[in-house]
């Protein structure tokens, strides 16, 4: 999907050579009944007559009318401050034209558009009109090639929030598509296949080691995790060089278990297709890079991805089996369905040797984080707190939003074993602290921060699939230390406590009945 910006006053927008046009009219902006354009008096009179409501998500539309080009029309109310309102006002406005054939669509803002609220506007509509297509034998592909925002301000800021969300949207879209795919088209090779193609020519770089290379490093807790797979493990190393060589980077690590079974300590039958998603960080770290490949920003990055099956067969680490870690810690693994944090604890033990700025990991953790937050926030940890603010402001500017939660030792204490230094569970309270608190021990020689994306990385139910997220805050995040600031085009000083994600709360009890420890 394309995007372009035009300055048009909405008279000239709805001359366009479009299959339909979606209106954003905010809920403060009263139409004129001798207004100079047909839809601005339409729109006064329906209100005038009691069928209309300046009321964020109301809609009408219209078809083939006179004086108005496009085929459709639809009208759809918004508040202008708030990320998820927005985003669901357009997907709204969508729906009302889903079953047409629009190829190219017009998007006009009524009133000085904002260029955050024409990024939230902009991937909403990428998210209302997305489908998985990959599996299907006869798919139904996306139409909708080409959207034109319309508004009758212009500024630099504008046409750069319009580069920005093509950036962001390319970036979630392969985050979908990735975490979408069932576990025999979403292999550890697979995803290590997809990393090099995102990173061909500079400034990128990607490097894929294999079980030998691992095992030499000692990544006892990872190997652990892939033994009882016939697929063979991936460890991968992705490279964005933006800035001077002499910038320490910024390392995301992707947990990707490819799929979940639980291992040894099998999870129910219920929902465990749904363990596809397990890869969900994986797949957000791949969806970065893709971004990044659009924007190209002043920083350097490092993406790694542990990639590998958790399955249940004869070689299988087994509950009170003790490993040892790449940092020489050694590990009782008490539930072999807790096994995410053994392969995220070597790749952040990895993640030193580049002497970062921060650490960043990502993960589909832990059930416990599900019932915490639900499908809202993602839950955010960290033991530095510059960097969990950073993170907290870029999922409030992007509408990509987190929750951060505590790290007090006292959590640490269902952790200790008498047969290793570690135990990688504790018991049921808390769970999503736990693990946090177990990954926090590889973590002591940089800032780092955990993002436990259980409940926000897919959509249980009817609406199942992936979301993208956390790509909207990464990337957010990245863009303001690179000083090439997301759609603003500046920072954001100011937190919009009332942003809200539009991320449905869906069988989340099921979901995490299905991850479990995971």
């Amino acid at each position: 999907m394309n995007f372009e910006i035009q300055k048009l006053s909405l008279a000239r927008a709805i001359q366009g050579q479009l299959d339909a046009l979606i209106v954003l009219w905010p809920i403060e902006t009263v139409p004129d009944a001798l207004g100079h354009d047909p839809v601005t008096r339409w729109v006064a009179t329906a209100i005038e007559q009691g069928d209309f409501e300046l009321k964020a998500g109301a809609v009408m539309s219209l078809y083939c009318q006179p004086g108005i080009s496009p085929r459709h029309l639809v009208v759809v109310c918004t508040a202008s401050n708030q990320a998820g309102q927005i985003r669901s006002a357009v997907q709204a406005a969508w729906g009302a034209l889903k079953s047409a054939k629009v190829k190219q669509l017009g998007l006009h803002m009524v009133g000085d558009a904002t260029a955050q609220g024409l990024q939230w506007a902009l991937s909403g509509l990428a998210d209302a009109s997305y489908s998985y297509t990959t599996t299907l034998s006869k798919p139904k592909t996306r139409l909708l090639k080409q959207v034109i925002v319309s508004t009758e301000n212009s500024m630099p800021a504008l046409d750069h929030a319009v580069r920005y969300a093509q950036a962001l949207v390319s970036g979630v879209e392969l985050a979908k598509e990735w975490a979408n795919r069932p576990a025999n088209y979403a292999t550890p090779t697979h995803l290590a296949l997809a990393a090099k193609d995102i990173a061909k020519g500079k400034p990128f770089k990607c490097e894929v080691l294999g079980p030998k290379e691992v095992a030499k490093l000692g990544m006892g807790a990872f190997m652990a995790v892939a033994q009882g797979s016939a697929e063979p493990l991936r460890f991968i190393v992705m490279r964005y060089n933006g800035a001077a060589a002499t910038q320490a980077p910024v390392v995301l690590v992707g947990k990707g278990i490819t799929f979940d079974t639980g291992g040894i300590s099998i999870k129910p039958a219920p929902e465990m297709d749904e363990m596809k998603y397990d890869m969900g960080g994986a797949a957000s770290v791949l969806g970065v890079f893709k971004a990044l490949t659009h924007l190209k920003p002043t920083i350097n990055v490092v993406g790694l991805i542990p990639a590998t099956e958790n399955m249940p067969d004869g070689l299988a680490v087994k509950p009170g089996d003790v490993v040892t870690s790449m940092s020489g810690q050694t590990i009782e693994i008490l539930n072999t369905d807790a096994e995410g944090r053994l392969v995220l604890c070597d790749a952040l033990t990895y993640a030193e040797r580049f002497k970062p700025q921060a650490v960043i990991d990502i993960a589909t953790l832990t059930g416990a984080c599900v019932i915490a937050l639900g499908a809202v926030r993602t839950g955010l940890f960290s033991s530095n707190d510059a960097l969990a603010m950073q993170l907290q402001q870029a999922g409030e500017t992007s509408g990509d939003t987190c929750w951060r939660m505590p790290l007090d030792e006292d959590y640490a204490e269902g952790l200790k074993s008498r047969f290793a230094d570690v135990a990688n569970v504790a018991g049921r309270a808390a769970g999503s602290v736990t693990a946090a608190k177990f990954l926090q021990r590889f973590t002591q020689s940089f800032p780092w921060a955990h993002l436990d994306i259980a409940g926000t990385a897919w959509r249980s139910g009817a609406a199942k699939g992936a979301t993208g997220r956390p790509v909207g805050m990464l990337l957010q995040y990245l863009t303001d230390l690179a000083g090439a600031t997301g759609p603003s085009g500046s920072a954001q000083s100011k937190r919009q406590t009332q942003t809200q994600s539009t991320m449905p709360v869906t069988n989340v009890k099921s979901k995490a009945r299905a991850l479990r420890k995971s």
